[in-house]
């Protein structure tokens, strides 16, 4: 039922009541009387019909709410049905899980091994994918500042250092930052007497080391040059143009089992090594003069080398290399012919000697290190031979023979060699560091530092390697990375060798009459004059004149000293290379076998010669 509908079947009712309640009571009282009776009972009958529709209202709102509690339920029921439905589905999707795990527990374990093998493939991809990602961003920096250039698979290492050097030596040599050291010319020379100031860049230096990796080999080749060499035309007037030279070029083969090869043009197998016997690890003075110190073993030649390494500390190499009799030495020697000038056509200097050699110099080698010492045992074996000439002139001051020739010409050999020995001490985690340095023989002038002569010859003109030898001793000092503070001091000494040629003097003066001897150091050879200053001659280059050579001056040189201090500076090292300043200060002395010092006493000398030389040296090295 509606609302309107309710309301006006109560109004019905109230109604049909009113009426039943008048008719039934009866009128026995008088008009008035019963007009108040009326009044009263209306009065009644409003109120009670007011109450009844208050109370029509209180259930017209109960039915409000029922109706809104109706469609509450109703919602719920709803709810209800869906969540049954829901769960209906639940149960059914629960139902075929675990008939799908039913089955899926049911694979065999084939199945399942190859699961987990390819969630582990999975695993080593993304380990694989990680790192190959990390090594690209490494190549990407390496990229923007590379340590190596990469080349159709190889690396290239550039290296090297631009040089401005400046030397000043008391009595003048005649050269650059290069030192003569067996020709420091007598204090009574002119050349003695004058000094000289030289400055140069042409120790600046260009190199390149190429390294192509094979799984078990590795090649290098390696490039080594700079400018200290003169051309026909190279001079210091204007231009000061002077051509480049081949320091080092040698290709190796880095094996396995701990062997190398290395052929080429390189340092000598002589040459101290600081690590190993490896190239590239050479242990060479810091001095700014390219001939380095007296006492320094070393030279830079073609050689065959192999090398072997014994376990961590132990080393053996053997090496074959470039032969050169460096200087027959001495005075009065028979016609022989050992050595001749050199053919254009065949790329040699033409202003220069090649001697004739029978076979390489053989080398060999053993080094035993540990992080606190290196020390290095060698041998040198070299090969003599000359031309004799017995029919040729006899000595000067001699009696001439009528007629002379190359008839009954021969050839003679001989043999030298020597033994020597390299110890370098490291200190104060290898910022310290002493070595010590020797080498005897006989016929090994070539490989030290003053070039003092390698042989003589006996009056028949077969050859006397000259005994001799050089030591040296330097301490390094490397104080942080900026500052390195140097000393050395070395000698060589090449003992005298003379003979009785069986002539006599007989041109006139003070020798007249006296036995001709022939050799090296002869204690008869006139040395009066070695501090006599003549006149200057014309120079073969022309341009003017040039030192003459002294008169009665066949001073053979005895022993060569030199004592030097030095430091380098780096003003700038890191990534973009390395700015340094270096000072260095040598003394050098020349000792010569004694002489006929007074022709008229029969005195003897023994003329010396010395030189204090500074050298000054500005360098920007290409970074490491």
């Amino acid at each position: 039922m509606t609302r309107p509908t309710a309301r006006w079947g109560v109004l019905a009712v109230m109604l049909a009541t009113s009426y039943s309640i008048s008719a039934q009571q009866p009128c026995t009282c008088s008009v008035p009387h019963a007009s108040k009776a009326a009044r009263a009972a209306a009065a009644k009958q409003r109120e009670l019909q007011q109450q009844l529709l208050s109370r029509i209202e209180q259930l017209e709102s109960s039915n409000a709410k029922y109706g809104e509690l109706q469609k509450q339920i109703d919602e719920l029921k709803k709810q209800l049905d869906e969540a049954n439905r829901t769960a209906t589905a639940a149960q059914q999707d629960a139902s075929q899980a675990r008939q799908d795990l039913a089955s899926f527990t049911g694979l065999n374990d084939e199945s399942v091994k190859k699961l987990q093998a390819t969630v582990d493939d999975l695993k080593t991809n993304s380990i694989s994918i990680i790192g190959t990602i990390q090594s690209e961003q490494t190549d990407i920096g390496a990229l923007k500042n590379p340590d190596v250039l990469h080349f159709r698979g190889i690396g290239i290492t550039p290296g090297g250092f631009a040089a401005a050097e400046t030397v000043w030596r008391q009595r003048a040599t005649g050269g650059d930052v290069n030192t003569s050291f067996s020709s420091i010319p007598f204090p009574g020379q002119s050349a003695g007497m004058l000094s000289e100031f030289n400055a140069s860049a042409r120790q600046s230096r260009l190199s390149l080391l190429a390294d192509g990796k094979l799984p078990r080999t590795t090649f290098r080749g390696y490039f080594e040059s700079d400018f200290l060499s003169a051309g026909v035309t190279s001079n210091d007037n204007q231009s000061n143009s002077y051509t480049l030279r081949v320091r080092q070029a040698w290709a190796q083969a880095v094996l396995g089992h701990g062997w190398d090869i290395t052929t080429g043009q390189m340092w000598s197998l002589a040459t101290e090594d600081r690590s190993g016997l490896s190239v590239l690890q050479e242990a060479i003075p810091q001095t700014i003069d390219s001939q380095y110190t007296v006492g320094f073993s070393w030279a830079r030649q073609y050689g065959f080398r192999a090398t072997k390494q014994l376990g961590d500390h132990l080393w053996i190499a053997a090496s074959a290399e470039a032969a050169q009799t460096l200087n027959i030495g001495g005075h009065n020697l028979p016609t022989i012919l050992y050595q001749e000038v050199g053919s254009s056509g065949g790329l040699y200097n033409s202003t220069s000697n090649y001697s004739f050699n029978e076979a390489p110099d053989v080398m060999a080698k053993v080094a035993y290190q540990t992080p606190r010492f290196h020390v290095e045992l060698f041998g040198v074996g070299r090969f003599f031979r000359d031309r004799v000439f017995p029919n040729g002139p006899p000595p000067p001051g001699a009696p001439q023979p009528p007629t002379t020739s190359a008839l009954d010409a021969f050839t003679a050999k001989a043999f030298g060699g020597g033994v020597g020995a390299n110890g370098r001490l490291f200190l104060r985690s290898r910022s310290l560091e002493i070595a010590a340095h020797a080498l005897v023989g006989s016929g090994i002038g070539r490989y030290s530092s003053a070039t003092l002569p390698d042989a003589t010859a006996h009056p028949d003109g077969s050859l006397e390697p000259l005994a001799g030898g050089s030591a040296l001793g330097s301490i390094d000092w490397h104080r942080g990375s900026r500052l390195d503070l140097y000393g050395y001091y070395g000698g060589e000494y090449v003992r005298r060798a003379y003979y009785n040629s069986g002539y006599f003097v007989v041109t006139p003066g003070p020798t007249q009459g006296q036995p001709i001897l022939v050799g090296y150091g002869a204690p008869n050879n006139p040395v009066y004059g070695c501090n006599i200053e003549v006149l200057p001659v014309s120079s073969p280059n022309g341009g003017g004149d040039v030192p003459g050579s002294a008169s009665n001056c066949l001073a053979d040189n005895r022993n060569i000293q030199e004592g030097s201090v030095g430091f380098w500076y780096r003003i700038y090292q890191g990534s973009r290379g390395a700015f340094q300043q270096g000072i260095q200060y040598s003394y050098a002395v020349r000792h010569t076998w004694q002489g006929i010092g007074n022709p008229l006493t029969g005195l003897g000398g023994s003329p010396t010669a010395n030189d204090n030389m500074f050298f000054t040296s500005f360098r920007y090295y290409l970074p490491k």
